[in-house]
């Protein structure tokens, strides 16, 4: 039963229009399992009588939210609309912070979202589960693009004459013995980000530190990163560690395209 009429409403005010609340209710009634319906299912949905629904399922359908064949009726693509504004006032990092902890939530590691700033990746959302560096993160951590799993996602998107102003700029060195060292070797490393649409990081930003990276697109473009970070002891303690990264992998670039979906769909 939809609960926007009776039960678990609000109390209503001297500013609550029933009318607008009744609208919104029909809307509400049609979900995954109820893609189509009569108008005794609507009315038994929203507990309203079959006049009453009758009346909003037929305004909504002149203002184009709802479609009928005369006795099923279900919602049209333009109640989609209806979400653009919201998400179109939305900021990336409020965007990508509750597919963020999703993700989380989900795998159990901490995940971050990302963007470049000159040669390096700086941080504009973050859920920690547990510390794995030796440095903190928060929001507004700077790390070099090209030893993270994140920047190099991101590098990997540039034009070749911003990729090239890229490593004129940066100071590429390894910073652990897994690390590479030179702009040949990031740029061989790039071209494999960029065919297969992630990235996985050993330990060459730090010693025990493994993540996995994908891109958020703003329609063509990349605009951002998000990665899940991992201790590469618990990756090496799993029984397959190749099919648990799969998984991660799987699960990150799943997340990448929801938030890049947000996105396109607010803007």
């Amino acid at each position: 039963m939809i609960e926007a009429v009776k039960g678990g409403a609000p109390a209503a005010s001297d500013q609550y229009v029933q009318s607008l609340a009744r609208g919104l209710a029909v809307i509400r009634a049609f979900d995954t399992d109820h893609p189509k319906m009569t108008l005794t299912e609507v009315a038994a949905r929203t507990d309203l009588t079959r006049a009453t629904a009758r009346r909003f399922l037929y305004t909504l359908v002149e203002l184009g939210y709802v479609r009928t064949d005369g006795k099923i009726f279900a919602l049209t693509a333009k109640v989609l609309q209806l979400g653009y504004a919201y998400l179109s006032g939305l900021s990336l990092p409020q965007l990508a912070q509750p597919h963020l902890e999703e993700l989380a939530l989900r795998l159990g590691e901490s995940t971050s979202a990302a963007v470049l700033d000159g040669t390096d990746i700086a941080y504009i959302a973050r859920v920690s589960t547990k510390r794995i560096m030796t440095v903190g993160i928060t929001v507004g951590t700077r790390f070099p693009a090209y030893a993270t799993s994140m920047g190099r996602v991101l590098l990997a998107a540039l034009p070749p004459a911003q990729l090239q102003d890229y490593l004129a700029a940066a100071e590429i060195r390894p910073l652990t013995p897994r690390a590479l060292g030179t702009g040949e070797a990031l740029l061989a490393e790039l071209d494999t980000v960029r065919a297969q649409g992630w990235c996985l990081l050993n330990q060459e930003l730090e010693l025990g530190l493994m993540s996995v990276a994908a891109p958020v697109h703003d329609g063509p473009k990349v605009v951002a990163a998000i990665n899940v970070s991992l201790q590469a002891q618990t990756v090496g303690a799993q029984p397959d560690p190749e099919s648990y990264l799969a998984g991660v992998r799987a699960a990150t670039v799943a997340t990448a395209e929801l938030i890049s979906a947000d996105l396109s769909s607010g803007r």
